[in-house]
């Protein structure tokens, strides 16, 4: 004889709460697990496939995880230092760019800044506020993310944690699936499915857009010879599974200091901009419909919310799982939606089981 339905709620309730709460005290302590989770999440369907072109998951694992370390490595040689040296080299420089930019407003378009109005009095509050407290914020936000991503993390924890994962994750789905409660386990096996195939389709898909974006970006802008190329084109590739907003800010950034280092030439001023307009065509034409698709059901707003939201609860830990938190209950939303529409609440006292 099944739980009464209240009695079920309180259970389920209380392991709800107690989740939460586990996830706000051990934060920083649950990152490499969430992390290589996420990895192995992601490198999964590569196993699998290997799998079956005729490898054990024990090969098929020890193959991904010596590519891996071999990819590692090469990017910590020929990428990863420049980009950390861009990205010091341009909050360093930042201040000045604002200041550069006051002048530039004084001497071409004086009306602009006149003492009285009210754009002088916003442009010169936010100089002070830019200048006191922009490379302080910055800093602190690179400083929390290297005591959070610290060299055990990245070398040992997070790799052995995704190397686990990998080698059982099919058996812990299995065992998973015959833990669910035998009332309720065909619901949560087609919520689950629905789940991981929007996640598939939005981390996995949006992820290789963001790879592929970001590499093109950073490659095109500096073939053009824009100064911080590869780290405008790293922050617009990292920022593009928001829709428009990779583009936005990558490209504000990158024709904001294309005007100070190329002020004049207005054809390097173009290619600056021509190279994230055929960025957003190829995006919006091929690879976002090819490898996401138009069915995911994640709507820009709805993912600002949940970043904003997980990342103020648990920080960093918090925006890493907000995406699939939010996945997760847009496919829950969906499926009460759905009972709602066919309930007696929502058809009235027509309503009818047939």
């Amino acid at each position: 004889m099944a739980l009464p339905v209240n009695t079920q709620l309180k259970y389920w309730g209380f392991a709800l709460a107690t989740f939460v709460v586990v996830l706000w005290l051990l934060g920083d302590v649950l990152l490499p697990f969430v992390l290589g989770g996420a990895i192995a999440y992601f490198i999964d369907p590569v196993a699998d496939r290997l799998e079956r072109a005729g490898l054990s998951r024990v090969a098929a694992t020890a193959l991904i995880t010596v590519v891996s370390v071999l990819l590692f490595v090469i990017m910590s040689l020929l990428v990863i230092p420049t980009l950390i040296t861009q990205l010091a080299d341009l909050i360093d420089i930042m201040p000045q760019l604002f200041s550069d930019l006051r002048s530039f407003i004084n001497l071409h378009f004086p009306s602009l800044l006149d003492q009285n109005s009210s754009a002088h009095q916003a442009l010169e509050s936010f100089g002070d506020m830019l200048k006191s407290r922009g490379v302080e914020v910055l800093q602190t936000v690179l400083g929390s993310a290297v005591s959070a991503l610290n060299v055990v993390l990245l070398l040992v924890i997070v790799p052995v944690v995704s190397v686990y994962l990998l080698l059982d994750w099919d058996r812990m789905i299995a065992k998973i699936s015959d833990l669910l409660p035998r009332d309720h386990a065909p619901v949560i096996r087609q919520l689950a499915g629905e789940i991981d195939n929007t996640l598939a389709s939005f981390i996995r898909g949006m992820g290789t857009v963001c790879l592929i974006l970001g590499t093109y970006y950073a490659i095109a802008l500096m073939a053009v010879g824009l100064q911080f190329g590869l780290v405008v084109g790293a922050i617009a590739g990292l920022v593009t599974f928001i829709p428009y907003l990779g583009a936005l800010i990558g490209g504000v950034l990158a024709i904001g200091l294309a005007l100070f280092q190329f002020w004049g030439d207005w054809a390097s001023i173009g290619l600056v901009a021509l190279v994230f307009g055929v960025g957003q065509v190829i995006e919006g034409n091929f690879l976002t419909p090819k490898l996401v698709g138009s069915s995911v059901g994640l709507h820009p707003v709805w993912l600002l919310l949940a970043l904003s939201v997980f990342g103020s609860l648990f920080g960093f830990v918090g925006m890493l799982v907000a995406v699939p938190v939010a996945a997760s209950l847009g496919v829950v939303a969906r499926f009460a939606v759905d009972k709602y529409l066919h309930s007696r609440l929502y058809q009235g006292t027509d309503y009818s089981d047939t």
